[in-house]
């Protein structure tokens, strides 16, 4: 399959990175996602996290929705005033700010602002600058990742404003993905990226937005694709653990495996091979 309406022959070879760090990006997968990927009119992202499949497939158009208000937010700012965010973000990357004294004033700055702008300055200074880039909240919604300890964090400037350049062909929300799902019309594509189903069910999810993410709602979402596929001739593509559980729920889907690389250690030095699926309902 085309990667939207690129041909092959067409797409670019080198990959485009996204601006955030973000567990469970799927830049190493790329490849793989865009040869499974239908071609249509639109495509939907109900899960857009980091936005690497966004970054590196060529649709006409996108909506691309997260439950979390803080990314929305600075993918909106980046979209419509990426050079003075761009100018005003580069300052927050300097030696003085990489201490982990200004590190936890500055959470606690974000943690207590109310101004977007502000905050989506300080999102992406926290993101760069924090454990791993971990996108975490404790139960009252405050960002809680501990300081990273990098010798020098990247400033991501090509990478946001090739963003901001191909944003425009988007459309950004802050919903269920119920509701994006509901958005979908034929000719639309759907890749769906949701938090992942545990590998054994005694183990327990990462939660990156404030919500987890339950079996039930994994069942609905393979509902959704079906139904989306069926009636309304919309292709969904789902990424997801490969496990008897996700086996089961997409079972009427054409899959995929993948043997993936994670890193398991706190010290990001031990990487083990993890079975993963891609689910296409069309």
């Amino acid at each position: 399959m085309d990667c939207g309406y690129t041909k092959k022959a067409n797409m670019k070879k080198n990959k485009n990175r996204a601006f955030l760090k973000w567990a469970g990006g799927k830049y190493g997968l790329i490849d793989e996602i865009c040869q499974r990927l239908p071609e249509g009119n639109k495509l939907i992202e109900p899960f857009v996290g980091a936005g690497s499949v966004f970054l590196n497939t060529d649709f006409p158009q996108y909506i691309l929705n997260d439950i979390n208000p803080d990314l929305i937010n600075l993918y909106n700012i980046v979209k419509s005033q990426s050079e003075y965010f761009i100018q005003e973000a580069e300052k927050l990357f300097c030696a003085a700010n990489n201490q982990p004294l200004r590190f936890y004033e500055l959470r606690k700055e974000f943690n207590q602002s109310n101004d977007v702008f502000y905050k989506s300055l300080l999102f992406l200074y926290l993101n760069r600058h924090g454990y791993n880039g971990l996108c975490r909240y404790n139960l009252s919604g405050g960002f809680n990742v501990p300081f990273g300890k990098y010798k020098a964090p990247y400033f991501p400037k090509n990478e946001l404003y090739y963003f901001a350049e191909k944003s425009q062909k988007a459309m950004f929300t802050c919903e269920s993905f119920q509701n994006s799902f509901a958005r979908a019309r034929k000719g639309n594509v759907i890749y769906s990226d949701p938090p992942y189903a545990p590998i054994s069910l005694t183990s327990n999810f990462t939660q990156y937005a404030k919500n987890g993410f339950s079996l039930d709602e994994q069942l609905l979402l393979a509902k959704l694709a079906k139904h989306n596929a069926d009636k309304k001739s919309v292709s969904v593509l789902i990424s997801n653990h490969d496990t008897r559980f996700t086996r089961d729920i997409y079972s009427e889907a054409d899959i995929t495996s993948l043997m993936v690389s994670r890193t398991i250690s706190q010290k990001g030095d031990q990487r083990v091979k993890v079975g993963e699926l891609l689910a296409l309902y069309s």
